[in-house]
């Protein structure tokens, strides 16, 4: 199956994502997919247009036929919340709206791994996973992916130090209930708690931890208030899961998929870290956390969990 990709949905995010996957040089085919065609050939030809400052790449519009021999399907439509809705009102439309996305991708394959990003993501994953009866491995959400680059930008600016050379994770649902999971940073392969002692700038107290948390919480509240909406960060985030993908990295990234036990949650999606390559997310770590993270985790847990139960799937 050759390097094929198939975005769902050619707004903010689904746009944005088939441009990183593009500038990355990541597929050699990308497909545009939305109920507003005209938007969806404007973007297409929009990328297209850049055809020569990136390596060759085919761009184009379609349908749900074109999933047939598409490695990767990136669900990126569905409605957005508005003023007043609450989660479960946010759900309910997009479920309503993947009732009928889902069965048309799996009419036409069962072999594309399936990648969704809209929101609210872990309900969406699950109702995913559900409706088209795939393998685990196989349905992943974009998850903490995003929250967990967030987490270590703010800890970069605050140790000086690439992002890169951070380890650290966001897990839990991607929203207000994330744990950000203190227990598992850790740079140069030292405790962040230590490493502050030994670097000399200190800040590892339970007060600068709550407001790094805060901030990673809160990122996209404070840029959708400045801006409207994000989907750069979220565009390079399905990149590169796009990317372990493709190149079989066996990266370990924080994607949302539908648990069977771990921490004692089953049938609900999540995010915790996973090992993703080319079959997929391949494996969940289940890493030890602190008794405060694994509580708030279980808890995260059972607020999907009650949302989805009040889901007609």
């Amino acid at each position: 199956m050759k390097n094929k990709v198939l975005i769902i949905g050619a707004g903010f995010v689904g746009a944005t994502s088939a441009y990183a996957i593009m500038n990355r040089g990541l597929a050699s085919e990308i497909v545009l997919v939305d109920i507003d065609e005209k938007k969806a050939e404007g973007e297409m030809m929009d990328l297209n247009h850049g055809a020569t400052f990136v390596k060759p790449v085919r761009i184009s519009t379609g349908d749900y036929e074109d999933c047939r021999d598409a490695s990767i399907v990136i669900i990126a439509a569905g409605a957005n919340q508005e003023p007043g809705e609450s989660r479960l009102d946010l759900a309910e439309k997009n479920t309503a709206i993947f009732k009928k996305i889902v069965p048309q991708i799996v009419d036409y394959t069962k072999d594309a791994i399936l990648l969704v990003v809209t929101n609210p993501v872990d309900i969406l994953t699950a109702v995913t996973r559900k409706i088209s009866t795939l393998p685990a491995n196989k349905v992943m959400g974009s998850g903490t992916v995003l929250d967990t680059s967030r987490f270590r930008y703010l800890l970069s600016l605050h140790c000086k130090i690439n992002p890169k050379n951070i380890h650290a994770y966001v897990l839990g649902e991607h929203g207000d209930h994330e744990v950000v999971a203190w227990s598992l940073t850790s740079i140069a392969g030292v405790p962040f708690r230590d490493y502050c002692v030994l670097c000399g700038r200190g800040h590892n107290s339970r007060d600068f931890m709550d407001e790094i948390s805060g901030k990673v919480r809160n990122s996209a509240y404070e840029i959708i208030e400045k801006k409207g909406a994000t989907y750069y960060a979220v565009g390079l985030a399905v990149a590169r899961i796009v990317e372990s993908i493709f190149r079989d990295e066996n990266t370990i990234l924080t994607v949302s998929t539908v648990l069977e036990g771990q921490y004692g949650l089953k049938g609900l999606a999540l995010s915790l870290p996973a090992i993703v390559g080319h079959g997929g997310a391949e494996k969940i770590l289940d890493l030890k956390l602190s008794e405060e993270e694994e509580k708030e985790l279980v808890e995260s847990g059972e607020i999907l969990k009650g949302i989805l139960q009040g889901l007609k799937i």
